[in-house]
């Protein structure tokens, strides 16, 4: 995976897909949610995420305490240890880590901690889930990041054309 010629391509689309989360807006809740679980299985069909791990290069998941406490088990530590070594809290509050690439990242792209990571790891990057209109900016944001999401809605574009 060339994630340069991504970042290049996906921020040359951006526009475009701003655009398109606008019609997808108009679309029944149900049918969006039914879409975009359909789009996302396609999808991971052809895309493997180890390829890639972009996401976990280039962005934080946010950890809700549950996480904080189940990896600072699994790394023998306190919760507090664990955020005094790994987090901080984002202008929103959040707990995020402290730098990218994601310190539990291996060079083979296999997460070190992956039976115990985070919720927002484990669901990302988000589209096979419910309320898909509720969390559309979310979605195009990640077009930037996952090639997977951007794929989806490249194939949107085409769908939902006005």
């Amino acid at each position: 995976m060339d994630l340069e010629h991504f970042k290049q391509k996906s921020l040359s689309e951006y526009n475009h897909h701003k655009k398109l989360r606008a019609r997808l807006r108009k679309i029944k809740p149900k049918l969006l949610d039914e879409r975009f679980a359909a789009a996302h299985e396609e999808q991971f069909e052809r895309i493997d995420c180890l390829d890639c791990a972009n996401c976990c290069k280039t962005t934080s998941p946010i950890f809700l305490q549950i996480d904080i406490d189940r990896l600072a088990k699994k790394l023998r530590m306190k919760s507090s240890e664990f955020i005094d070594a790994y987090l901080h809290r984002d202008e929103e509050g959040d707990f995020v880590l402290n730098s990218a690439p994601c310190p539990f990242l291996g060079d083979d792209n296999k997460c070190f901690v992956y039976e115990s990571r985070p919720k927002a790891c484990r669901e990302y990057p988000h589209t096979n889930r419910k309320n898909m209109h509720g969390i559309l900016g979310l979605t195009l944001k990640n077009t930037l990041v996952c090639p997977a999401v951007h794929e989806i809605f490249q194939v949107f574009s085409k769908e939902f054309r006005k």
